[in-house]
């Protein structure tokens, strides 16, 4: 049985607080915090890293079978996922290493499962808000490490004296607390009145970033909260500030556009950087040769970057280049070595669709999740640019990707309304319970809203 309310007060239910702790967790190690420098120093798989992710795989599906009945609908993205999940499947038949390729597509799917689960069940502002917490966690843990721990939290030999936190590298902090930016910025621009926490957890973020010297980090911040600022303005300018900032906007990126293509070398030597982007360019260019040799297969589902002397085409790119290449620093060219073009192109039309969907849903629900989901797709791009998170098993941002491509499918809180009645555990809300986290009044749905 229904309450008759107004539709724009419906709202997603919200999640129970032990999955919530649970997700943390989950969050918390798909960032590599903590665990990989602990059990793995020198950044290599460990027999007993695999069984410190045992009870995380075992907690994502006991939480997978306990929203069965709200996954079940975002079958869309299970065929999605599916896709992703078979091609790297199939590639362990002409892998050049077949047991690492079967061991990480198990992590690959499991993945796929939270990934789901977070989607459906972390509808509207939930999701913004976990990450949002999860975030600043992890912020307050970093900054414990660098100041009371100094030897992990710092770095030490290369980029001495940078921060990295509860991390290896201080490009992972800055991806991870780039994230946790931009959920904490559209934390504040939902209609949500609990603003504290998501203040401080953007200046946190933002300052990390910063301490990172992380120019990748930083152009990613950038753009993912110039998304989450600029369609906030959108909403709020009206018609006539709206039509002038897209003209703006529009004008800008075309500027931007022809300012790389004439000027890039002196754009990036503006920016502290060589032309070579620290030898990346040396990397892609002999990467490319390597796919040109098995341009429709690739090497295999993770089986390229094997340690030295376990992968012949790693070892020819990293002699040519003159040093111990870890991984692509690109996600595309990394997805092209281990799943050629056919998982490039499949990875680019789910992006683009992802895309297209989330700006066209924005229109209606977007003020809800204060527009997270377009400012993290345009951060994970810019990301995708220079770090190998395409495709990746235990990875956050590939998570997040999948739990965004699985919101787009589903129904719109007020397409699919609850039952608002009151549930053991906090899962459904009362009418009255959702008008109180609202005092300032209901967010109103625009007339073009998308059916």
């Amino acid at each position: 049985m229904r309450e008759s309310l107004p539709e724009a007060v419906l709202t997603e239910p919200v999640p129970s607080l032990w999955e919530r702790a649970a997700c943390i967790v989950i969050i918390a190690m798909l960032t590599g915090a903590l665990i990989g420098p602990v059990f793995a120093p020198l950044q290599e798989e460990t027999p007993v890293l695999r069984l410190v992710w045992l009870p995380a795989y075992a907690a994502i599906f006991g939480m997978a079978a306990w929203r069965i009945d709200r996954i079940w609908r975002a079958w869309p993205a299970v065929l999605a996922i599916l896709s992703v999940v078979g091609l790297a499947f199939a590639s362990k038949y002409w892998s050049i290493d077949y047991e690492v390729t079967s061991r990480r597509i198990i992590a690959l799917t499991i993945s796929g499962v939270f990934a789901l689960y977070l989607g459906a069940v972390f509808r509207g502002a939930h999701l913004p808000r976990l990450l949002m917490q999860s975030a600043l966690i992890l912020a307050v843990g970093s900054l414990i490490m660098i100041f009371a721990f100094p030897s992990i939290g710092v770095h030490q030999f290369d980029n001495a004296g940078l921060w990295r936190g509860l991390w290896y590298e201080k490009n992972q902090m800055g991806a991870v607390m780039v994230i946790g930016a931009t959920a904490s910025a559209a934390c504040l621009a939902s209609p949500d009145p609990r603003r504290l926490l998501p203040a401080i957890a953007l200046g946190l973020s933002c300052l990390l970033v910063l301490a990172t010297q992380s120019k990748t980090s930083l152009l990613c911040l950038i753009v993912g909260l110039s998304l989450v600022g600029g369609f906030w303005s959108l909403k709020r300018g009206g018609a006539a500030f709206s039509v002038g900032a897209i003209w703006v906007a529009v004008v800008l990126a075309g500027l931007a556009i022809w300012t790389w293509d004439t000027h890039s070398v002196a754009v990036l030597e503006a920016l502290g950087k060589d032309p070579s982007l620290t030898g990346r360019t040396e990397i892609w260019d002999s990467l490319m040769r390597k796919v040109a040799d098995r341009p429709w297969t690739g090497y295999g589902y993770g089986a390229f970057w094997g340690r030295a002397g376990e992968s012949i085409p790693a070892d020819w790119v990293r002699k040519e280049t003159g040093w111990t290449v870890p991984s692509a620093h690109n996600g595309w060219i990394d997805l092209l070595v281990q799943l050629g073009w056919p998982g490039a192109v499949l990875v680019g039309i789910l992006m683009v669709t992802t895309t297209l969907i989330s700006v066209l849903r924005s229109m209606a629900s977007g003020v809800r999740e204060g527009w997270w989901a377009l400012g993290f797709l345009g951060a994970f791009f810019v990301l995708s640019l220079s770090e190998s998170i395409l495709v990746q098993h235990q990875s956050l941002p590939w998570v997040l990707f999948l739990a965004v491509l699985t919101r787009a499918i589903l129904p719109s809180p007020a397409e699919a309304a609850v039952p608002l009645v009151e549930k053991r555990g906090g899962a459904y809300q009362t009418g009255s319970r959702i008008a109180a986290q609202y005092p300032h009044g209901p967010v109103r749905r625009p007339p073009f809203a998308v059916r």
